[in-house]
């Protein structure tokens, strides 16, 4: 079953292919600042099954791994829709809080939880991962 989803101002639409039974989350600073939240809910869904209609623009960032990463978002209201890398080789991640139907998918792991703002619990029975798994 395809995800559609879009951002703010309802400009940028995306639409995933793919098959999602499970997103996680992400407590790094990056996706903090993206997200403009304590964290970013994301699934990585492979390239050839993400379309992203409407007008974004993409900025690019040093990860602290030394990697580039290419954000992606709405050109119009600065929606977050989704990160590059070759980190992720032929997939990219893409924010789960543009999509309505998310909010039924599970969490089964929340990334860089040393980096948790304090105030804010785990996720019963997601894994709890330090930084970023290996690819």
């Amino acid at each position: 079953m395809p995800h559609k989803g879009s951002c703010l101002c309802k400009q940028t639409e995306i639409v995933l292919d793919s098959t999602h039974e499970y997103q996680c989350i992400c407590h790094c600073l990056d996706c903090k600042e993206t997200s403009r939240s304590a964290f970013s809910t994301n699934v990585r869904a492979p390239k050839s099954q993400v379309h992203i209609t409407g007008p974004v623009k993409t900025y690019d960032i040093v990860a602290p791994s030394g990697n580039t990463v290419t954000c992606v978002f709405c050109g119009n209201c600065g929606s977050a829709i989704s990160h590059l890398s070759v980190f992720f080789g032929d997939e990219q991640v893409v924010q789960t809080g543009n999509f309505r139907d998310f909010k039924d998918i599970p969490i089964k792991t929340e990334l860089f939880v040393k980096d948790r703002w304090a105030g804010v619990p785990s996720i019963p029975n997601a894994a709890q991962t330090q930084a970023m798994p290996a690819s």
